[in-house]
């Protein structure tokens, strides 16, 4: 993805906020990709986009696999009381 620039591509869409990837230190086999988008409506775009088509076939290639979640930003700042900066 990195060297491919198609993750600097992505990054550069409209709404995109975040797109890293991150490795377990415990997991060499697992990828962590954390991406952050400023409403739904990017989200779809970038899922409507042409890259969703170099995205699978490098998921074809390489036999990759997938599992989503999604998490919500503490947007309230309710969780700051636990945070150190």
């Amino acid at each position: 993805m990195e060297q491919s620039g198609i993750a600097a591509a992505i990054r550069q869409e409209p709404g995109n906020l975040l797109y890293q990837y991150f490795q377990p230190l415990n997991d060499p086999e697992t990828v962590l990709l954390i991406d952050s988008w400023t409403d739904q409506a990017a989200i779809d775009a970038h899922h409507a986009s042409p890259m969703m088509a170099q995205l699978t076939g490098l998921r074809e290639k390489y036999d990759l696999h997938m599992t989503v979640e999604r998490f919500v930003s503490d947007e309230l700042g309710e969780d700051e009381r636990f945070i150190r900066k």
